[in-house]
Formats: C-alpha cells, structure tokens, sequence
C-alpha cells in the first residue's frame, strides 16, 4: 500500500487551506480504532475531513460521512468536548520537511489558537494528539509510555514536543548542481539509497519516480552515471522543488498506485483529496475483503469438518443401536431357561428361539438369572432410546452439511476483490452466519477477559456448567446450548442456569441426571433446603420473551426432579 509521503501531504494541504479555511468544526465521529471523521462547515458547504493514524494507511483527505452507528470511542468524545463548534482557523505543517500537520481552532477566524490538533502521518509512527495553547497534551489517539519509547513517550499533561528531526541535509532550489552531485555521489552506492540517506522529505516512491522521470534505473551506481545523466537527474530534482514551492500538484492514478506531481499519470484526477479517498478505501476494502474471506472459509471450513465427524459418530450410533433386539433376546431366554442357571458362572449357552442354535450369553458372576436378563432389558432400552435420540440428530446434520456446503461454494466464487459489491456480499454471508449461529459476532472495542461459567463434571464424566450472573446465563442458554444438552433449572425459583453437555447422541444415565439437579437445586435461592423442584428440558425449549431482563426464560417439555442440595454441598465447598 503506497504511504502518503512529504510531497502528498502538502499537496493535501494547499487543497484544504484553498477550500476550508476557515470552517466551523460541527461534529467529530471516531470511525474504528485508527480514523476519526471532522464535519467541517464554509460558506460553500459542509464535508467531511478524515484523519487516520493506521499504520499502513495513514492519511488526511475529505472523505465520505461516517455511519449512523453510535460512536462509543473515548478519543472521540474528549475531543468533540474541547473542538466542537470552534473554528479551524490554520491548517500548518510544524515545518516544510516534516509530516505532521497543525490542525489549530479558535474561537472565531483571526483569534489566536485555543486547541492545536497535531497530525502526524509518519507510517507506523503515526498519531493524532490534542494539545491546549500552552502545549499541554490533552489527549493522544495512542499514548506512548516511557517504558515503550524513553525517546519520546506521549502521555497526557506532558508537554508536546515534535518528533526528532531527521538527519538528512534540507532540499533547497538555491543549491548548485555540483554541490548536489556531490552529496549524492559521496560516497559511492545504489542510486536510489543515496538519495533517500542524503536528503529529507523523500520517500521510496517519490524518489522511484525522480529516477525513472530521468530515465535512469533506481538500482544502478552512483559511480555509473554520465554528466548527462546527472544533469537530467538534477533537472527533475528541481521540477520537484519548483512543484511544492508553486504548489501545481497534479493529482492522477499511476500502472502501481497515485501521484501528485504528474509523473507517470496514466489518468487525472480532479483532486488530491478524491485521489486519496479513492485509493485506500479500495485498499482497505480489498485488505479487508482477503481477512474476511480468509477467516469465514476457514470457518466453515471447520464446521464442515466437525459437521462430517458427527454424522460420523451418529451412524456409528446407529449401528450400535442395531443390537437393541439382541440385548432383548438374550434377556428372554435367560428369564426362560433362568432354572438352569448355576451360581458363579460366567455364561451361559441357551437355544435359540427360532433356530435352535446355541447362543453364548455372557453373565455377571455376581447377579443371578433374572437380574442378568434385567440388565440386558435395561441395555436394550437404552440402545433402544439411542436410536430415537440420534435418527433427527442425524438428519439434523445431514441438512447442516449441506447448507454449509453451499455457503462454501459461495465463499469459493469470491476468490478476489474487484468491487465493494464484492466486500458487501462477503459481510452478508458473514452476517448470515452470525444469525444463524455459527459465528459469535466480535465486539468493536476491547474489553478485559470475561470470567467463565462454573464447570463440574458429573458422575460418566460429562461436563456441567453453571452460570454465575445474568449475562452468563443468557450466554449459556442461547449461545452456548445445543439441541442435544439438557438445561437444568430451578422450578419457579430464582437461580443459575445450568447446562448438561452431552456428546451427540448420548442418553445421561439417572444418576447424572441427579447430580445435575442436585447443582440446579444448590445454586438457588433454595440452597438451604432439604429438597428443591428442578426441570430439565432440552435447549430449544427454552428461550426468552420480548423485552425481558437478561436472564429471564421460559420453557415447556419440562420433567421435573427433585435436587438435593446437600447431596453435593460437600463437593462443592472442597471445590
């Protein structure tokens, strides 16, 4: 991405100075984390100045009005506090060969400045920073600590001191040839690297293009150059020169990026500040769009691949279920033949039904016949219910599979950016993954870690969370449940979500079941209770009515179950 070097920014602001001086500050909008938006008014009209500290895209032009999303940003606000309804009454670079710009406000036009808004468009190093008449730093798009920089850190109420001067000599159209090819060729190198060591105020681009405008190649020697090629050199160097002094920018597009001085103009533009406002918005935009297709292929890429692994684990389910009629065949010859049935022994071998044919049923040493036969009734009736749990789940899948699928092809089709429609057709697939649930959207501004949900672990080992405030029952309810948990609750008595993960497909034994209860039931404002009513119902029945507080749900398909707090007291108090 092509920086706005020295030559753009004042080319920059001769425009802004010809156009909005003066002009009244109406509003200040902070647009992300590294752009601020100043709605400035003239006689002529109202427009919108930006200034942007982001380290590959700083910038200063007029550029289009910010969304109708609130603007939440500290920054901002300090400044619309002290700036608004001030006038901006000078627009001066703190010096001819440095990039940082003097934004001063005033009262009315003609009083001396009360607010001096310091620019400085330096890459990286970029930054915005607010100072009273005095110098006093007010406030800094991005404070510098002492710790980070001991050359120059920026913190609020320290005076303002620019940034370290640069070491190269100061161009000057009064400096003779000879003089000049000397500096340059002192000492013998890359042509290119000579100049940009010798002088100030040149950047790569600039100088790629004094070279080229010359016809020379940026790679070659000093020590290569002719007298003729020095002197066609030197003749484009002053046509810089004579440029910034007269201020006869030329704004146009270039084969790789813009220019301000008509050098290697393929196309015109009617000014700098549409130039640049065009420019990185394309670049943020195709920036943006190869992050974004990026991260949502990924994405569904992985929830495919987690999609595939349970349809996976649900026919395996499935086929595990398939010995249902077996666990209850071999329970019905054992209660048949239980009379034959010796203590102590490991199995038995009884005739089939149907076929005759001896079948080896193994046996719990430790339990008789009948209990034996009861024991496979019982596995019978899990498996039994497995296949009624996991048959929709499956077929859930499969249709999720295939949704994903088609979001991938659409993803797939996107491969470049040509357009905004392009980057727009990415944020609304994006947004439709967010409604749909797969993608937790990310908060615009930072925040400090968020503490997490209780977790226990229940008696086959599934895990048990609990919220622990509003906000955390809310995300455990309806962000984090799926329709094969079990979500727990005290009956009509306040207290903590609670969640039963449980794998796809699994059916909690009674006394997982139990536990879980016994948690609903502690984390309730019935703790002290020998006994509290809990529901349990599946995700999908629960859900929120409109308008109501965070934390509040309602559900139905409930079962209830008795919690006893005591039972888990001890547990939790060691925990």
């Amino acid at each position: 991405m092509q920086p706005v070097d020295l030559t753009t920014l004042r080319a920059v602001c001769a425009e802004l100075r010809s156009l909005w001086l003066p002009a009244r500050l109406e509003q200040v909008y902070q647009r992300d984390r590294a752009t601020i938006a100043l709605a400035l008014r003239t006689l002529q009209g109202r427009d919108w100045l930006t200034l942007s500290w982001h380290p590959q895209a700083a910038r200063i032009c007029i550029a289009d009005p910010p969304p109708r999303t609130p603007d939440t940003f500290t920054f901002s606000d300090q400044l619309r506090h002290q700036l608004q309804g001030l006038a901006l009454t000078g627009i001066p670079l703190i010096s001819p060969w440095e990039r940082v710009i003097d934004f001063q406000f005033a009262p009315r036009p003609g009083d001396d400045p009360l607010w001096h808004l310091y620019a400085e468009i330096m890459g990286k190093y970029s930054n915005v920073i607010l100072t009273d008449a005095k110098q006093q730093i007010i406030t800094a798009a991005h404070q510098v600590s002492p710790e980070k920089s001991k050359l120059r850190p920026i913190q609020t109420g320290q005076l303002y001191e620019p940034p370290p001067a640069l070491t190269g000599d100061i161009p000057s159209r009064e400096e003779s040839q000879d003089r000049w090819q000397e500096k340059v060729s002192l000492i013998p190198g890359e042509l290119k690297r000579q100049l940009l060591k010798t002088y100030r105020g040149l950047g790569p681009n600039l100088v790629t293009a004094m070279i080229q405008r010359a016809g020379l190649n940026p790679q070659q020697t000093t020590d290569t150059l002719t007298s003729e090629n020095w002197q066609t050199l030197f003749q484009v160097w002053q046509e810089w020169l004579e440029i910034l002094e007269t201020e006869q920018f030329q704004p146009g597009w270039t084969e790789n990026g813009f220019t301000v001085l008509g050098w290697g103009m393929i196309e015109a533009v009617s000014s700098v500040q549409v130039l640049l406002k065009t420019y990185y918005s394309e670049q943020l935009n195709q920036q943006s769009f190869q992050q974004l297709h990026h991260q949502l292929l990924q994405k569904v890429g992985s929830l495919i691949k987690k999609q595939v692994q349970k349809q996976q684990t649900f026919q395996e389910r499935l086929q595990q279920s398939d010995d249902a009629e077996m666990e209850r065949q071999r329970g019905d010859l054992l209660m048949a033949y239980s009379y034959q049935w010796q203590p102590g022994q490991t199995s038995m071998e009884l005739p089939d039904f149907e076929t005759g044919e001896l079948v080896k049923i193994p046996l719990n040493p430790e339990k008789n016949a009948v209990q034996n036969a009861q024991a496979y009734y019982k596995r019978h009736q899990k498996l039994k219910r497995a296949r009624q749990a996991v048959e929709p789940l499956l077929e859930e899948t499969n249709r999720e599979i295939k949704y994903l699928q088609q979001v991938e092809a659409a993803l797939q089709q996107l491969e470049r950016y040509q357009k905004d429609e392009d980057l727009q057709t990415l944020k609304e697939i994006q947004e439709e993954l967010i409604e749909q649930g797969y993608i937790i959207p990310q908060r615009e501004r930072g925040s400090t870690e968020e503490a997490q949900p209780i977790t226990y672990k229940t008696p086959s080992g599934y895990e048990v969370l609990i919220g622990r405030n509003n906000r955390q029952n809310d995300q455990l309810t309806f962000r984090t449940a799926v329709d094969y948990d079990l979500w727990f609750h005290s009956q009509e008595i306040p207290g903590s979500h609670v969640l039963l993960r449980l794998p796809p497909g699994a059916v909690p034994d009674q006394n997982d079941l139990q536990f879980v209860a016994n948690i609903a039931a502690y984390y309730s404002r019935a703790r002290e209770s020998q006994q509290v009513p809990v529901i349990y119902t599946k995700p999908k029945y629960v859900y929120k009515p409109k308008g109501a507080k965070p934390g509040m749900a309602l559900y139905d398909h409930e079962t209830v179950i008795w919690g006893y707090p005591e039972m888990v007291a001890d547990r939790i108090i060691e925990k």
